[in-house]
This record gives C-alpha cells, sequence and structure tokens, in this order.
C-alpha cells in the first residue's frame, strides 16, 4: 500500500526551477520527521533537507541556498523548491517520512516510490 504519493518531477533546464511535493497520511505525517532524499544510480541515498513538525530545516551543503523544504500541516503535504538547478542535481528524488513510535530511540521509514528529476545542460 502506498504511504506517501509524490509529484511535479520532470525534465527542466539548468538554471531552471521544479516543485516536487508529497501527500502522506495524517497518521505518520503528524509523528514524522520528513525528508527528500536523492540517489543516482550507483550511488547511495543521500539526504537532501528534512524538516520538523515544528518547522525546523537542515539541508544538505550541495543545495544550500537553492533548495526550499516546507510543510503544511493542514494538508499533510511537504514540499521541495528546488532553483537554479545544476546537471549535478539529476536523480531520483524520494519522499521519506521519520516517525516516531512510544519508545523514543525506535523509529519507522516510509517511503516513496521515487520521482525522476532530470537537469540538462
Amino acid at each position: 500500500q502506498v504511504q506517501l504519493v509524490e509529484s511535479g518531477g520532470g525534465l527542466v533546464q539548468a538554471g531552471g526551477s521544479l516543485r516536487l511535493s508529497c501527500a502522506a497520511s495524517g497518521s505518520i505525517f503528524s509523528a514524522s520527521v520528513m525528508g527528500w532524499f536523492r540517489q543516482v544510480p550507483g550511488n547511495l541515498r543521500e539526504l537532501v533537507a528534512t524538516i520538523t513538525s515544528g518547522g525546523s530545516t537542515n539541508y544538505a551543503d550541495s543545495v544550500k541556498g537553492r533548495f526550499t523544504i516546507s510543510r503544511d500541516n493542514t494538508k499533510n503535504t511537504v514540499y521541495l523548491q528546488m532553483n537554479s538547478l545544476k546537471p549535478e542535481d539529476t536523480a531520483v528524488y524520494y519522499c521519506n517520512a521519520n516517525k516516531a513510535t512510544s519508545t523514543n530511540w525506535n523509529r519507522i521509514n516510509y517511503w516513496g516510490q521515487g520521482t525522476q528529476v532530470t537537469v540538462s545542460s
């Protein structure tokens, strides 16, 4: 069963912009740190950005100043606004929910299906 539904990927020219969105069920969204990861074939999946339920954010150095993560708690949706895109941003982007449980060290991960972002030169 699909827990996270992504949209917004596509092909864009270098210097352009895209906005990714990810909708989650309220039961996991409200208790989760939300994030975006990306992966290129042959490489490890890397963290791009995260946001807590209170709005605190963290970014990978490679995207800082260009990407913005945000969340709408009324719509249970997280966004990734990507500006000034570069060819090296080309990857499959995955939405992630890191959900807290009753045990503070025990958390559960949920993943989207992934959406392709391709930046041409």
